[in-house]
């Protein structure tokens, strides 16, 4: 028995309940708009809480304590081999990802945001029709609509041999089993942080990137320290090389690789993990029913206020254009609540940080050194050495580095970027720095407690005018 169909009009509608979908949305209902929250899911959270940002780090926070459990070895502390309780670990996994979903949902109620759950397609620039998942279906009338979608991992056609060997990180991140060997087809953060997690648990990991390094977005400076440290977890990394073959075998997944420095071209493994990036949900919900626009790349095209071709339409997150991170889209969904509410925001974040959670962690905001070498910009870079950090010493991580890019000649921080243990929470203060156009002196003269690895900041900003207190000479 179906429901009765109903319509219903709302001031704003929020079709996707993801990070930039639910920020948007509690954002707009404390502003006193009349919202209304379509998404798949029986709570707010979307691919980041359900199936992403959420669970992997939780994976890696179980990682990084096996690897330090191994790695006390080194200050004379010894624990037996590790026993992982798979179903455990699992269960612990998901009741983080629960305990946090649940809350968002009391969050919504708490706001009067009503929701459906289900799957919404648009009539028209201002209609769209849900088929909920409970049965029946709504009509829902609306002045203005917050599009975020998200996205989904990119599986080429040359991977889609039609196994179950052959994953994306939402598979991966199931943990339906720990494999003996596991190939990463990319060299990304997705990749690199899945195969931290898998080699922490006992498998053999081999890694494959295209391009001539890891992490090819970052500085070079910041990768090498990861670099030399993933050598040592994983069972090989090939870079300029590419998988030419994929073909499933009683045993596995026979793999054939193609690259400068390839010893062995083909690889028998248990199970591919492929990374190469992520595409925008832009298609099969009637967009084409509205005026919005796509550029080539499949992003909507969106102005300076997140409003899209259609003056009805807002879309943020990962259907807006990189970078495709959870916090980038929370922001500029606030300011397009804020738009829509009638006030004068624009979205003109000056630094939107970007943070891998590998093991050491690597993170920046901001202008990069390769960047303002492309766009021949004059800087001056200065770099810290965490070996000249007591504190790192003594956690026994003294391979880290914190550097900062400024103007030479206003001495305006352009850029900050780091390499080592909690580098995505060291990274704020460098984003801060960023954002309100600081000076590389205001770095330097702010007052640090000892010992700690935010030291590292104010002594690479000393670093600027010549010398610190714990390092002399140039990085």
């Amino acid at each position: 028995m179906t429901k009765e169909k109903k319509t219903r009009t709302k001031r704003l509608l929020v079709l996707g309940g993801g990070p930039a979908g639910y920020a948007g949305a509690f954002h707009a209902a404390d502003l006193g708009l009349d919202v209304t929250l379509v998404d798949r899911e029986p709570n707010p959270g979307g691919v980041c809480l359900y199936r992403g940002c959420i669970p992997s780090k939780a994976l890696l926070h179980a990682a990084k304590i096996l690897r330090e459990a191994r790695d006390a070895a080194d200050l004379g502390i010894r624990f037996g081999d590790p026993e992982i309780d798979l179903d455990r670990l699992r269960d612990w996994k998901n009741g983080v990802v629960d305990k946090l979903t649940r809350g968002l949902g009391s969050l919504r109620k708490a706001r009067g945001i009503r929701f459906l759950q289900g799957r919404g397609s648009f009539e028209d620039s201002h209609t769209l029709h849900v088929d909920l998942d409970d049965e029946g279906t709504e009509t829902v009338r609306f002045d203005f609509c917050l599009l975020a979608t998200g996205g989904r991992s990119i599986i080429p056609q040359a991977f889609d041999i039609q196994s179950d060997r052959v994953i994306d990180s939402e598979a991966a991140l199931r943990l339906d089993d720990i494999p003996k060997v596991i190939l990463v087809v990319g060299g990304g953060y997705i990749g690199l942080e899945m195969g931290t997690v898998y080699a922490a648990l006992g498998s053999q990991v081999h890694v494959v990137e295209m391009a001539g390094s890891l992490l090819p977005e970052a500085d070079r400076d910041l990768v090498k320290p990861l670099h030399r440290e993933l050598e040592k977890q994983v069972a090989s990394i090939h870079l300029n090389t590419k998988v030419v073959g994929l073909k499933e075998i009683k045993q596995g997944v026979r793999v054939e690789l193609s690259g400068l420095r390839v010893d062995e071209p083909e690889l028998t493994v248990d199970k591919v993990l492929v990374c190469v990036g992520r595409r925008p949900v832009t298609k099969g919900f009637g967009l084409e029913n509205t005026k919005v626009e796509l550029d080539e790349r499949g992003f909507c095209v969106v102005d300076d206020q997140r409003r899209t071709t259609d003056s009805a339409i807002f879309a943020v997150g990962d259907i807006a254009g990189p970078p495709l991170l959870a916090h980038k889209g929370s922001y500029e969904a606030r300011k397009a609540a804020e738009v829509i509410s009638g006030q004068p925001a624009t979205f003109d974040a000056q630094a939107i940080p970007a943070v891998m959670y590998t093991d050491p962690e690597v993170a920046w905001a901001g202008l990069t050194e390769a960047g303002a070498q492309e766009r021949n910009l004059p800087v001056k870079v200065v770099r810290f050495p965490w070996n000249a950090s007591g504190r790192a010493l003594t956690m026994n991580r003294r391979q880290g580095l914190t550097k900062v890019v400024v103007h030479p000649q206003t001495h305006q921080v352009l850029g900050v970027g780091v390499v080592g243990p909690g580098a995505g929470e060291l990274l704020a203060e460098g984003a801060f720095a960023v954002e309100i156009g600081a000076r590389i002196e205001d770095l330097g003269m702010t007052v640090h407690a000892h010992p700690t690895l935010s030291e590292t900041v104010m002594e690479a900003a000393e670093l600027f005018f010549g010398s610190s207190t714990h390092f002399y000479g140039k990085m």
